[in-house]
């Protein structure tokens, strides 16, 4: 078991050499991972584990890869395992294992990392049913269980015939999933029209997008508040290398493609009686120069301040939760 309290500052923690594979074969990475920070009062803003693995040959170019997303704080120790499925490359029988953390050291971001498999898919040969010889003797038993030359139908036959399925005309469509079919097709934003679209009284969410609906939605942070308006900035987390984003509140897209950089993306939610949950929701449009996407996210209320790490991949987005504080 490998115990690692993080450095100041993010960064690779762990390089070796992986040898013994076969060249051109498929494999699966495995490995277990736990938070060993319990939730507590004393540390506000919490700093959790956030990894990147990859695996990489010689000279550099990367094979496999697995995002861990933020591992969060639980009462009591809890493992979890992440996999990574692989090919290795033609004449390759030795690879690079490296692992980063995005996050830095400070309160919290402890972890333990134990049992490192590699694991050959051999694929499997279905078992080759053989039919037993046909016993002379049988022989009869077989003929006498063929259809007679009268072709006399059966009594199940009869039966069918007797009693036919009844032809079921289909309902005509409810006249709900016309009007849904209408509401699909958003125009296209224009910064006016996102600002409106965000301050609406939307009681009932909008349809689900299939980037939603595709990929898994982290929650990374839930937040009670006041009502109040809530000031939103996004900003690239370390160096920039080209991460691009949209995002989505309570399924409705607000920002297309917008590429992080030092200067933020800024909008701005109203939470109130009318409005008092929102979820707004990042999705990674690509991972940049130097994957996974990640990004720091400045939340500004009424009362306090946040900022919450936020990193997304192709296979999981980004969940921040508000909710009207009772």
């Amino acid at each position: 078991m490998l115990l690692v309290n993080a450095a100041p500052y993010r960064g690779t923690f762990l390089r070796t050499s992986i040898g013994g594979l076969k060249s051109n074969t498929m494999y699966e990475l495995g490995l277990w991972l736990m938070n060993l920070c319990k939730p507590t009062d004393k540390c506000p803003f919490p700093l959790l584990p956030n990894l990147y693995i990859r695996l990489e040959t010689p000279e550099g170019k990367v094979v496999a890869n697995i995002v861990t997303g933020d591992i969060p704080r639980v009462q009591s120790p809890v493992w979890a395992q992440h996999k990574a499925y692989f090919t290795t490359p033609a004449n390759e029988t030795t690879l690079i294992l490296a692992m980063a953390d995005n996050s830095p050291g400070g309160c919290g971001n402890d972890f333990a990392l134990d049992d490192i498999t590699f694991r050959e898919c051999v694929k499997q040969i279905p078992p080759v049913t053989v039919a037993p010889k046909t016993n002379p003797a049988t022989k009869p038993a077989t003929t006498t269980a063929k259809p007679s030359t009268t072709n006399k139908p059966s009594t199940t036959a009869k039966a069918t015939a007797i009693k036919p399925a009844p032809k079921k005309t289909p309902p005509p469509p409810p006249q709900k999933e016309i009007q849904t079919s209408t509401i699909a097709k958003p125009k296209t934003d224009t910064v006016a029209k996102t600002i409106s679209v965000v301050k609406q009284n939307q009681k009932v969410f909008a349809p689900t997008p299939l980037v939603l609906k595709n990929r898994e939605n982290a929650l990374i942070r839930k937040i009670e508040t006041d009502a109040s308006e809530i000031k939103i900035e996004l900003y690239d987390n370390g160096e920039i290398d080209g991460d691009t984003v949209s995002i989505y509140h309570n399924n409705v897209l607000i920002k297309s493609h917008a590429r992080l950089s030092q200067k933020p993306i800024t909008f701005s939610i109203a939470v109130d009686d009318s409005k008092p949950h929102h979820e707004i929701i990042m999705v990674a449009e690509n991972l940049g120069t130097i994957p996974p996407n990640t990004s720091v996210m400045i939340i500004t209320t009424a009362n306090n301040r946040y900022e919450v790490f936020i990193s997304s991949s192709e296979q999981k987005n980004a969940k921040v939760v508000f909710d009207l504080k009772k």
